[in-house]
């Protein structure tokens, strides 16, 4: 269970040149969904999967001869776990509210098949970064079983 209370930390530096191994670096961790706490440092909430996660990126770090620290952290004030969490509750949210205003869309277009896929698609590559789901997730899945619900209809 992924609580605030304890965190994976993440601490890097990557050679500017070439800049291919950072772009990819930046795209993981994007899409691990982590918290950006400064410059190269990042946390996500502890749990096996995160952690091995972020072990990934420190191999994908040294790879391409740079510097990576990870830890496990437990903030001395439970404010700063807390405000992560609604850090990333936050970003999730708003991820959240693009797709229900795409999935609103397709239901008032009438044309639901042609994105149903891609709906689907995003709404997995948000949810596996969403430690701390937000209202909009219910939100989400129901307006995509609506426009699931409508392409069946089609058919």
């Amino acid at each position: 269970m992924v609580t605030t209370e304890t965190w994976v930390m993440l601490s890097y530096r990557i050679p500017r040149e070439p800049s291919t191994p950072r772009i990819a670096v930046w795209r993981r961790l994007k899409r691990l969904g982590v918290a950006q706490i400064g410059d190269g440092l990042v946390g996500l909430p502890y749990d096996a999967a995160t952690k091995e996660s972020l072990e990934w990126v420190v191999n994908m770090i040294e790879e391409a001869r740079g510097d990576a620290t990870m830890w496990i952290a437990t903030p001395t004030m439970r404010s700063f776990g807390r405000d992560l969490a609604a850090e990333l509750m936050s970003q999730r949210a708003e991820e959240y509210r693009d797709l229900i205003e795409r999935a609103r869309e397709q239901l008032e277009t009438g044309a639901p098949s042609r994105s149903l896929k891609a709906l689907r698609s995003e709404l997995r590559r948000i949810e596996r970064r969403d430690h701390f789901p937000p209202p909009e997730r219910a939100e989400a899945r129901q307006l995509i079983g609506r426009v699931h619900q409508m392409a069946k209809a089609e058919r």
